[in-house]
């Protein structure tokens, strides 16, 4: 890795918005693009190098825009095209990179493709575009296969002529076929407009998802699936898939400034998805292996490990995350002893203290490590989980469906609070609303609440990223040092120390050097350390 040319986004910070819950610029209870505009100051002088922005584009919003009526428009209710070149514009006028969603895997059921293919009936070429089957059974009634929806219940609906469609998740999103050359024209020249347009690069969702395989073959068993955990599969990471990917690096190659592609990748292993980050593919690939491991010295030293060797292997630098709108804000979920999977489940409610102060030590240790780091929008707050949504309030396609994903990830995506003692906390207009209810104690978390305040989590973000722009450029390679059971010690080069207390009471250690941040109240004793548990502390030797 060491004698690859540096770039940009090897260990870059991007921070994660969702569009809907960052700000509300009209007053009419969502997120808009002119919202973020008015807030990228802060993005600025929170210290990331890059924003991602989850969809804005047409769409009947049946999965909060991940279902795309058109790929080159920008929803009204998030503005316009105008509006998204001026965000862009801005941004690089801050110091900041934009990355866009890119939703190729399917489309809406509202896309002109699939409301011609269905007006064309069977037999019709823009049928192909998509995966049209007859049914099994007597008379066509029984579904193509036994492949179920990630959302729940099977991945095949029925249209009115007898004919069924394939959407590996909600029925208003059907799979678009990749073997169809329409298809692979139609997403290089998407690629093409926004990079046009000046966008930085693209995160792919459903990345390993496009290529089926060929004759979509039974499973042979009774199964169901979750969003980052679905096991081996005819449906996802086929080969097929790094056809693609290759065809797109040549695109963004033909850009100046080194765009990028992430892909959100699920695979059997993590050598399987380093292969979506080879030299001639995608830039970046979510570690979703790490977001899913416990809270303790063994699982996390070995999951660490293994991902920047799996990474190494390929010239790639190792992509790092604590949470995303899909998931359990890691607030809630890292206070659970086993992690298993985090899509869309169920949170518990933690105490908040203790949720916070494992949290922070968290990111001070994701931060510590070798390659790029991704925020997701308010966790620099200390914003919980929200596990109390009414279910009339719900907006989760999958909430309400019996099996699948759980269907919990509002609680992720209640919009972020700014200033004030009453909602909607500065998210819109004063006494306006938001689209989802924010609770009464988001007040003392608001940004205006915490800013300038020592020891705050978002002064803490502040100064780490800081930080780690200056003591760990040139990204220097880990090293371990043994440490007492339930500490976790790393260096990177020969400045700068990681230690982590994932025990469950203070520990004593002598002091390595100048302490330069911490995620708790450390106090030091001619020469001695003590570190709370769950207690993250840097130190420049």
């Amino acid at each position: 890795m060491s004698d690859l040319p540096p770039a940009w986004w090897r260990d870059a910070v991007i921070y994660q918005i969702y569009p809907r819950s960052f700000a509300d610029a009209n007053g009419d209870g969502i997120g808009d693009l002119p919202g973020i505009r008015s807030r990228l100051p802060y993005l600025r002088d929170l210290g990331v190098d890059a924003v991602w922005l989850s969809p804005f584009y047409l769409s009947p919003q049946a999965d909060a825009g991940y279902d795309v009526a058109d790929y080159r428009t920008v929803d009204p209710i998030f503005g316009s095209v105008d509006d998204a070149r001026c965000l862009v514009a801005d941004a690089h006028d801050l110091g900041l990179r934009v990355i866009v969603d890119l939703v190729p895997n399917h489309s809406s059921d509202q896309h002109d493709w699939f409301r011609q293919a269905l007006a064309e009936g069977p037999g019709s070429p823009l049928r192909g575009r998509y995966h049209f089957r007859d049914g099994r059974g007597s008379s066509g009634e029984l579904p193509p296969n036994d492949w179920p929806s990630i959302f729940g219940g099977p991945a095949w609906t029925r249209v009115a002529d007898g004919q069924w469609y394939l959407h590996l998740f909600a029925p208003e999103q059907p799979d678009l076929n990749w073997e169809h050359p329409a298809v692979a024209d139609e997403f290089r020249t998407i690629l093409r407009f926004w990079l046009d347009l000046g966008v930085d690069g693209f995160r792919i969702d459903v990345a390993h998802g496009l290529v089926k395989e060929k004759g979509l073959p039974d499973i042979g068993k009774e199964t169901s699936w979750h969003l980052l955990d679905v096991g081996e599969s005819p449906c996802f990471d086929r080969p097929g898939v790094h056809d693609i990917y290759r065809s797109w690096r040549t695109i963004l190659d033909e850009y100046p400034g080194e765009r990028i592609a992430v892909a959100e990748a699920w695979a059997p292993t993590l050598a399987r998805v380093a292969d979506y980050v080879r030299p001639d593919e995608l830039h970046q690939a979510f570690n979703f292996s790490y977001m899913s491991t416990a809270w303790n010295v063994p699982a996390q030293r070995a999951m660490i490990d293994a991902s920047l060797a799996a990474n190494d292997a390929v010239g790639a630098p190792t992509t790092w995350t604590l949470s995303n709108h899909d998931v359990v804000r890691h607030t809630n979920r890292l206070m659970q002893d086993e992690q298993g999977d985090v899509a869309g489940k169920k949170p518990a409610a933690v105490d908040p203290a203790a949720g916070l102060r494992r949290a922070r030590a968290a990111t001070l240790l994701l931060l510590a490590l070798p390659g790029s780091a991704y925020l997701y929008q308010g966790e620099e707050l200390g914003l919980p989980e929200v596990v109390d949504l009414p279910p009339e309030v719900r907006q989760d396609p999958a909430f309400h469906r019996a099996t699948g994903q759980d269907g919990y990830r509002d609680g992720c995506r209640v919009p972020i609070p700014w200033s004030g003692v009453t909602a909607p906390y500065g998210f819109g207009p004063e006494g306006g609303s938001s689209w989802l209810p924010q609770p009464d104690s988001w007040a003392e978390l608001s940004v205006a609440a915490q800013d300038g305040v020592a020891g705050s989590t978002l002064s803490m973000y502040r100064d780490a990223l800081a930080l780690r722009r200056k003591a760990l450029a040139g990204n220097a390679a880990l090293t371990w040092h043994d440490a007492p059971e339930g500490v976790l010690v790393l260096d990177r080069g020969p400045e700068f120390r990681c230690t982590v207390n994932m025990g469950d009471s203070p520990v004593r250690l002598d002091a390595p050097g100048e302490l330069l941040i911490a995620s708790g109240p450390v106090t030091i004793e001619a020469g001695v350390a003590i570190i709370p548990a769950d207690t993250t502390v840097w130190w420049s030797l």
